[in-house]
């Protein structure tokens, strides 16, 4: 699934380029997790004034109200620059579900499990928006992820740590891998319940996230199965991780084998030296 990283390593590689651009045309392929909430054809004309993130989801922008586009768990975008103004271009695919053609280039939407989304809202404060992006927590990249409102919202999480991270509503983006790597550099096994954590436990945390995300974005994001930016391009940082997918292997800092364990149906790897519970 891809996660911040990856989603904002897909926003800026292409939104400078899509800004300032006018929608020309609009092509619906089979049905996403949630319906486009308008008629295609009513995007026409509009212009797009630059896209931003906020969590996992890309928010465009336009003159008229904004379109939220998800990537579900195996969706990815591509933009192919074009002056002629067709779809001729690039034909779909069996994939290819959404094509947002403008004078820019074609922006399309490939999801083979089709739980993505493109969703369009009047205002990032209508129902509409607010019904996908008002549970969502800090942002951990904006400067504003501060220690005492993360330490507060752990203090009243009775569930294990690694779980509380990927809930995403005390901040967001922290997926599977990232979580896994965060609480390895803060030494925190991830079943400690999250309101165990002291303040200075939690600031090792929260610096530990930070790093991680960045570094994440800074090498392209993660390429586990199928990623890739809108360019094509695929992902790096899964190649440094120090635990995740690697159980049975050499802790890189103490030697001891790294560990797997299954938390909510998800994968979680630690090494039982490094992360004191």
């Amino acid at each position: 699934m891809p996660e911040l990283p990856e989603v904002e390593v897909t926003r800026l590689s292409f939104a400078d380029r899509i800004a300032n651009a006018h929608i020309s045309d609009v092509r619906v392929g089979k049905p996403l997790r949630w319906p486009l909430g308008v008629a295609p054809a009513s995007l026409v004309g509009k212009k797009v004034l630059g896209v931003r993130r906020r969590g996992k989801y890309l928010l465009m922008d336009l003159n008229e109200g904004l379109v939220l586009w998800h990537l579900g768990m195996s969706g990815s975008l591509s933009f192919t620059p074009t002056t002629n103004n067709t779809f001729a271009i690039s034909h779909p695919q069996t994939h290819d579900h959404f094509d947002l053609l403008t004078t820019h280039g074609l922006l399309r939407l490939n999801d083979p499990r089709r739980f993505g989304a493109v969703v369009y809202a009047e205002s990032e404060t209508s129902a509409v928006a607010q019904k996908l992006l008002g549970h969502l927590g800090v942002e951990p990249l904006a400067g504003h992820f501060d220690l005492d409102t993360f330490h507060q919202n752990l203090k009243k999480r009775n569930a294990a740590i690694k779980q509380v991270l990927l809930a995403g509503d005390i901040v967001v983006g922290v997926g599977n891998i990232y979580a896994s790597e965060a609480l390895f550099l803060a030494g925190i096994r991830p079943t400690v319940r999250a309101q165990r954590i002291s303040r200075m436990r939690a600031e090792k945390l929260r610096v530990a996230i930070i790093d991680v995300l960045a570094r994440a974005v800074a090498k392209g994001g993660s390429t586990l199965r199928d990623f890739s930016n809108a360019d094509g391009q695929s992902g790096y940082f899964q190649l440094e991780a120090n635990v995740y997918d690697r159980a049975g292997e050499p802790c890189r800092q103490c030697g001891h084998l790294i560990k797997r364990l299954v938390q909510g149906q998800r994968a979680t790897y630690y090494c039982s030296m490094c992360q004191k519970p």
